[in-house]
């Protein structure tokens, strides 16, 4: 079974990739979803992430926005947050890896927003990368998630350079071009994975 790492900076057009992929029916895992999930009502990081950050979940949920305010420039907190999520990540990207290999899948895609920084790519066959110029990551963010500007530059300040995901991707998709575009360079990869 083929791995295929998806990763880009917030922005990116990750969503638009990992929709393409599902609807050539090629399962995805996608790591944000599951920090919502286990930061949503019940979830299996709320307990933790209330004793690490105090004051940052209500009614048995995570305040998004109370934590982004908790952790957002401070690298140590940003630091502690990871160490309580990312095991918890991976354990789930574990459990759907291996449910896909039982099902006899001859291909799997791992959406995870930060691959390289927490060496995802070291669990990858393949690495796509989604990219776009900055001025268009920024307006997407900003429209999207209805963030100040600057508070889209922090989060994209920490994560790694969109250069860099580029240098070390094995598929560079431009999104900043057009929709078309894009669905297009997936399609013919798409079909490479399943010739």
């Amino acid at each position: 079974m083929r791995i295929i790492g998806l990763t880009g900076g917030i922005g990116m057009g990750k969503s638009t990739a990992a929709a393409a992929f599902r609807r050539a029916r090629i399962p995805v895992f996608d790591a944000d979803l599951a920090v919502h999930r286990m930061q949503a009502k019940g979830g299996r990081a709320v307990k933790a992430i209330e004793a690490a950050f105090p004051g940052t979940t209500r009614d048995g949920a995570v305040d998004r926005s109370a934590l982004r305010h908790a952790v957002l420039g401070n690298r140590e907190a940003l630091t502690r947050l990871e160490h309580i999520l990312h095991p918890m990540v991976e354990a789930e990207e574990r459990a759907f890896v291996g449910r896909a290999r039982r099902a006899g899948k001859r291909a799997v895609v791992l959406d995870i927003p930060l691959l390289f920084e927490v060496k995802g790519d070291e669990r990858v066959d393949t690495v796509v990368v989604v990219s776009a110029p900055l001025a268009i990551q920024i307006h997407r963010v900003a429209k999207r998630r209805g963030m100040s500007k600057v508070d889209v530059e922090a989060i994209i300040a920490r994560q790694m350079p969109d250069g860099e995901k580029r240098r070390r991707a094995d598929l560079v998709v431009k999104t900043g071009l057009s929709r078309n575009h894009t669905l297009r360079i997936l399609s013919r990869f798409i079909q490479t994975l399943r010739a």
